[in-house]
C-alpha cells in the first residue's frame, strides 16, 4: 500500500531487482509485515509454479522495502498479482516504481495488458493504480479475505485502448 499524497513526496531512487523461487521466503516475509492474514511460503510457490512469473524486490538503503509479483494471466495479459511496501518506505514512490517495473517487464515480454486487483479498503493503492492509468473494468469477491477487489486494466503501449 501507498499513501495517497505519494505524488507530492521525495521519490526515493529504489533499487528494483528481478528474483526467483529462492528468494519466496524473502516475499513471504515482507507480505507478513504489510498484509493480513499471514501467510506461509507454499502461498507463493503454489501460485507462481509453472507460470510466466515476475517477482520483483525493491530495496532502500541496501534492505528491502517492498515487492511485487505477477504471472501470465492470459497470452495477452500479464496479472499482477500482489504488490506491498514496509510502512517505514511508504510516500517515496516505491510501489510507483514496483508498477512500472512490471509494466516495463511485460511489454518486453510482449503482453497486450496488465491486470491488477487491489481490495476496495487499501485507498491509497486504488488511487496509485488510477494515477498510473489503469481503468476500473469491474469488481470481484475474494471469499479468502471475504472482501470486495477492484478490478483494473491498463493496455500497453501500441496496443489498442
Amino acid at each position: 500500500m501507498v499513501d495517497e499524497s505519494e505524488e507530492n513526496c521525495l521519490m526515493a531512487n529504489a533499487k528494483i531487482e528481478i528474483v526467483g523461487p529462492g528468494e519466496y521466503q524473502l516475499i513471504c516475509d515482507l507480505y507478513n509485515e504489510i498484509f493480513k492474514p499471514p501467510v506461509d511460503v507454499q502461498f507463493f510457490e503454489k501460485r507462481l509454479r509453472n507460470r510466466n512469473a515476475l517477482v520483483l524486490v525493491a530495496e532502500l538503503d541496501k534492505q528491502p522495502a517492498g515487492f511485487s509479483c505477477g504471472y501470465e494471466l492470459r497470452p495477452s495479459t500479464y496479472y499482477s498479482w500482489l504488490c506491498g511496501v514496509l510502512p517505514d518506505a511508504r510516500r517515496l514512490g516505491v510501489a510507483t516504481q514496483l508498477l512500472d517495473g512490471e509494466f516495463a517487464w511485460a511489454g518486453d515480454q510482449g503482453y497486450e495488458m496488465i491486470r491488477l486487483e487491489c481490495y476496495n479498503h487499501h485507498r491509497a493503492m486504488l488511487s496509485l493504480a488510477i494515477k498510473r492509468g489503469y481503468d476500473v473494468v469491474g469488481t470481484r469477491w475474494d471469499s479468502r479475505t471475504a472482501s470486495n477487489l477492484v478490478v483494473f486494466e491498463k493496455f500497453l503501449p501500441g496496443e489498442a485502448a
